[in-house]
């Protein structure tokens, strides 16, 4: 199995999300991709942040109508602060001989060396960095070191490589021109009564309207 780890706050899931996962599944032939939200993310203020249950619904209502995507709950039912390399545990637990990756934007990825046990999880499984406007993919050859900065490839000559080749690399640098959209742009808006139609998923749209969330 080839199974993609696509977590975050997504506070709310919206579709930059949705459309790129469509992406990299598609284009690294994964099997399932799971959207995990945190309970607690480690590396962002609680403000303005809703519950977990209703962030963990509002993905399982994006998700639902895509047959290889699944709304995991695994950090939250785990309680606490969400960190990366306890979940790809848990997965390699759940999953044994499958392969992993995480998928991240490259904004979460240039603060890597912050993150608990950074350097055994670049080891533990692949990566798959997505860019983001205002961004520059190369960035990311910047951050790590030694033999962690010979594992960077770039998506581009990726596709030209035989399997033996591709396993030499393990953290892979995706150009994808996505949706322009954030969470911060969708809350804010929802407060200043503007429309987010487009922006997320129509259920979640819908739900964040019954609950009253971010008003």
């Amino acid at each position: 199995m080839r199974l993609g780890l696509l977590g975050g706050t997504f506070n709310p899931i919206h579709q930059g999300h949705v459309r790129a996962a469509q992406a990299v599944l598609r284009t690294f032939e994964l099997d399932k991709v799971y959207f995990i939200p945190a309970f607690i993310p480690p590396h962002k203020s609680s403000q303005e942040i809703v519950s977990p249950e209703h962030r963990l619904k509002m993905v399982e209502l994006a998700v639902e109508s895509f047959p290889d995507f699944i709304a995991s709950s695994v950090e939250i039912e785990a309680g606490g602060k969400s960190y990366s390399i306890n979940t790809l545990e848990k997965f390699q637990q759940m999953f044994p001989g499958s392969k992993i990756y995480f998928i991240l934007g490259i904004d979460a990825f240039l603060e890597i060396d912050t993150w608990k046990d950074y350097e055994r999880l670049l080891e533990k499984c692949h990566f798959i960095v997505m860019s983001r406007p205002g961004y520059d993919l190369n960035d990311a050859k910047c951050i790590l070191q030694g033999r962690f900065r010979k594992k960077i490839i770039d998506i581009g000559r990726y596709l030209k490589l035989d399997q033996t080749e591709k396993d030499k690399f393990n953290i892979m640098l995706y150009f994808f021109e996505g949706v322009d959209v954030s969470s911060t742009e969708v809350r804010e808006r929802v407060k200043e009564r503007k429309s987010i139609k487009g922006l997320v998923p129509e259920r979640v749209e819908s739900y964040i309207k019954k609950n009253n969330l971010y008003q």
